[in-house]
């Protein structure tokens, strides 16, 4: 992890003036939200993978064909999005008003019990159709811990880091989301290659919900040791200190409504564009083109490696550059990639297969690693983790959620990957008409972005204003 490439000015404390954290302190710091971010989202595209390849027909009645269970098994995959904004409120609340690092400890502890219990489910021909139903009853509560989890790994990071290098610093916890995958791709191939087809399906799976335990237990050892940043300290005892009740999720929907859909435009194409690539890819490649769980898994881990080293050097770019251009970018390169993926995809060939897969995930790269700088500049402080993590988990409901559902449906339609095409350049559409909306905000002070609502709405932290 080459968190040794910081920019100039990390070396001096008080987070939020611009200088940021001392750099041995903002190297923890990064440190405790990855680590915590690879567990998560190690557990929650765990359940991605296995929906693709397993829960079908574990969980599920026979269906009339493979896709009808597909998707079945995507539709409780689905109710993990449905519950990632109740988490983002209600975690966003609760990080606003009590601290980040907190509410990353109990994050971090419920995503892994839920994980850990769904390997443990019985099948469908074991207990009926309670499988199905504890299944989805597990996934709403990790959907529910994985919505609070992004806004405060990426603000813990962010308002500790310098304004001039806050787009690198902040797409650390970016970068871990493919390190997560990645293990859970390793582990899913690890146990597809030494088991035979029949007892991968039957118990295999079930080793990688297990392994979960001893991720989470590192993860939230290393959280206990990380702090606040200066500037929420300082807006926290203010509130404390005024009484006020102007932060958190009422506030932010009052006072900026029209950030909250930017934020939220910002990530609908972003978010489609990923599911369409790591999960539709493994329905289509397995049913049309033919390609057997290990080829597909190991394509995926070659692509989830490549994205984890670019999202760092993306987010430097942002900062050298400026959030729009770059996300912009991102946008329009997210457009065409179905046009030239899935014709890629049916030559069946390994090596166009890894590329096409590969190249989407960079495209992907472009918006996603700047989200947390752009995201975090548009809210203040007191209520800067519920207007993340609304704008980001609202979104998933209509965007990752639906996406596998909508093109394995466009798929059964029509017999072709055009539709899927085509509802891909839709939502990048979308996405680059909202970063033309955008304000600049590369190099932004949060301590400006907190004096600026102060001037507009009044009551905001003293210390901000002592510190603009």
């Amino acid at each position: 992890m080459s968190v040794q490439h910081q920019q100039a000015g990390a070396q001096t404390p008080a987070s939020g003036t611009g200088e940021g954290t001392p750099l041995s302190g903002l190297k923890r710091i990064v440190s405790a939200s990855m680590v915590g971010t690879v567990v998560e989202w190690y557990e929650f595209f765990l359940y991605a993978t296995a929906a693709s390849l397993v829960f079908g027909t574990f969980f599920f009645p026979a269906a009339g064909t493979q896709l009808d269970g597909i998707i079945a098994a995507f539709l409780t995959y689905a109710v993990g999005f449905v519950a990632r904004p109740l988490g983002g409120i209600v975690f966003g609340q609760i990080g606003d008003k009590f601290g980040r690092k907190h509410t990353l400890q109990a994050t971090i502890i419920l995503v892994g019990v839920a994980t850990f219990l769904m390997g443990c489910l019985p099948g469908f021909d074991t207990i009926g159709y309670w499988a199905p139903a504890l299944l989805v009853a597990l996934r709403f509560i990790q959907g529910f811990a994985v919505g609070g989890e992004w806004g405060g790994a990426v603000l813990l990071v962010a308002e500790h880091s310098p304004d001039k290098s806050r787009g690198f610093w902040s797409s650390w916890p970016q970068a871990a989301v493919p390190v997560g995958n990645l293990l859970a791709t390793l582990v899913l191939l690890t146990m597809s290659w030494i088991l035979p087809a029949d007892q991968f399906l039957s118990w295999g799976w079930r080793v990688a919900f297990w392994l979960s335990a001893v991720i989470v237990i590192i993860g939230y050892y290393i959280r206990t040791h990380v702090t606040d940043a200066p500037i929420f300290l300082e807006a926290k005892a203010e509130q404390e200190k005024q009484k006020a009740a102007s932060y958190g999720v009422g506030a932010v929907i009052k006072r900026y409504p029209v950030k909250i859909l930017q934020a939220m435009g910002l990530r609908f194409a972003e978010n489609i564009l990923y599911y369409i690539i790591v999960s539709f890819s493994i329905v289509y490649l397995s049913t049309v083109v033919g390609y057997n769980t290990s080829e597909l898994l190991l394509a995926l881990l070659i692509a989830h490696v490549v994205h984890f080293l670019a999202i760092p050097q993306v987010g430097r770019l942002s900062d050298r550059f400026g959030r729009k251009p770059i996300y912009f970018i991102g946008a329009v390169l997210g457009s065409t990639w179905a046009f030239f993926a899935f014709p890629m995809f049916d030559t069946a060939s390994p090596w166009l297969i890894v590329l096409a897969i590969t190249i989407g995930l960079v495209f992907h790269a472009f918006m996603y690693a700047g989200q947390p700088a752009v995201m975090s500049e548009m809210f203040p402080t007191r209520m800067r983790y519920s207007g993340v993590s609304l704008g980001y988990q609202v979104t998933s409901i209509i965007a990752g959620s639906l996406a596998p559902i909508i093109a394995v449906a466009l798929l059964q339609a029509y017999d072709s990957w055009v539709p899927v095409a085509i509802y891909v350049l839709i939502a990048s559409a979308i996405t680059a008409v909202t970063v033309l909306t955008l304000r600049e905000t590369r190099g932004a002070s949060l301590r400006q972005v907190d004096a600026a609502d102060e001037e507009r709405f009044g009551a905001a932290p003293a210390a901000t204003a002592r510190h603009a």
